[in-house]
């Protein structure tokens, strides 16, 4: 038989031959040929439509998937940008001022101090938030305010600070103080000083007028007179109850007897004025019995002393080696600034748990950029107390007391 072909191109060849009698084959095969070429290219627009919803199905999935993936993010910034509980210990409304003062944490309880005692030390407080109350009530700077609430404690014999500071194993009353401008981050201090009467004045003028930090003994005696402050005669800070205290150690040490109450504390002060400025001040001095010139935490900046107006104003009392080891008072304003805590949580935290797990006594006063305050310690009592604008004074000094 001869060969035959046909060419799937939209035509049909004839045969090479036409046998005799199959013609009407040749026509059949023909229509045939037609309809597989339909079905062929109905196959090919299917499989091109398969495709093409393949694709679109594809778009739209990424589509989607997109649409979700940019949702899930929104609302990933979102949650980021909300409140979270700590930060919610935040004032609805921030005050005009704030200050807050403490006289010295210990072992403070009623029976050791006794009524008459517990008033004077209510009335004294009092005083000196109301001095510096007032200072900030007519537009003055938190750093008058702090100094001038200080100067009250340091001319009372009630607190060890200035008058009544306790005395050095060689029977002379060593005074420290620092202070602290939250604005500028400046601050000055002096330590062992024996003549200044006020510590706390002679460290302003070292913040204010010269170029350093902290001065110490003769060299800021001699910087204090130049300034023109006031200078006693050491004598002036001898009181018998601080004399006795120092008598008394000292035979307990001959005993070999370990006496806690010559980790005497200190007073304090912390203000928030009506420009959003904050300060911190501390005087104290220090322990009973020190020796070989020690000097604690209270003129060391960011261990006892520390203000900035991005954070806080912290002001401490308490076992000084403990609180300069720990860089306590910059510590809470660090927390505060790098892990977003509340000025409550820090100090808390710093002085309930890190330093009560070393055996550190002690506690602070602070106050952050928005008016809230935290005085915790860990201590049976500290002589604490705060005034806020348009607000009666509030003084606690025993640990069961709000």
């Amino acid at each position: 038989m001869t060969d035959f072909k046909y060419v799937i191109n939209g035509s049909v060849d004839k045969f090479a031959t036409d046998p005799p009698g199959v013609g009407h084959v040749s026509q059949i095969n023909t229509e045939i040929a037609g309809w597989v070429l339909l079905i062929h290219a109905l196959t090919k627009i299917l499989a091109v439509g398969k495709r093409i919803i393949h694709n679109l199905k594809n778009i739209i999935q990424m589509k989607v998937l997109n649409g979700l993936l940019m949702l899930v993010a929104m609302i990933g910034v979102f949650a980021c940008n909300q409140p979270t509980v700590k930060e919610k210990t935040t004032i609805e409304k921030k005050p005009e001022w704030v200050i807050v003062i403490h006289g010295g944490a210990g072992n403070i309880n009623p029976e050791r101090i006794g009524p008459d005692k517990e008033k004077d030390y209510i009335d004294k407080l009092k005083e000196a938030l109301e001095a510096g109350g007032r200072i900030l009530d007519n537009g003055g700077s938190s750093i008058d305010a702090v100094e001038a609430a200080i100067n009250i404690l340091e001319d009372c014999p009630l607190f060890n600070a200035g008058k009544g500071a306790v005395f050095s194993a060689g029977g002379v009353n060593e005074l420290d103080a620092s202070i602290m401008d939250g604005l500028t981050l400046n601050a000055g201090a002096v330590a062992g000083v024996t003549r200044i009467k006020n510590p706390v004045s002679a460290a302003r003028k070292v913040m204010e007028a010269s170029p350093h930090v902290i001065l110490v003994r003769e060299g800021a005696e001699e910087f204090a007179k130049g300034q023109g402050l006031e200078m006693v005669d050491p004598e002036y800070f001898y009181t018998e109850e601080r004399w006795n205290s120092l008598q008394r150690i000292k035979e307990r040490e001959r005993q070999q007897k370990e006496d806690d109450s010559k980790k005497s504390g200190t007073v304090g002060a912390v203000a928030l004025d009506r420009q959003g400025n904050l300060a911190a001040a501390t005087s104290t001095g220090g322990m009973t019995n020190k020796k070989w010139g020690r000097v604690g935490d209270s003129p060391i900046i960011g261990a006892g002393t520390y203000a900035d107006n991005n954070t806080c104003a912290v002001s401490a009392t308490g076992h000084g080696e403990y609180f300069i080891r720990n860089v306590v008072a910059y510590d809470i304003s660090a927390r505060m600034k790098y892990s977003g805590e509340s000025v409550d949580q820090a100090a808390g935290d710093i002085i309930n748990n890190k330093l009560k797990s070393i055996n550190a006594d002690g506690g602070v006063i602070a106050l952050d950029k928005n008016g809230n305050i935290a005085m915790p310690f860990n201590t049976t009592g500290m002589f604490r107390g705060y005034l806020v604008a348009g607000q009666k004074p509030v003084i606690a000094i025993f640990a069961k007391e709000n």
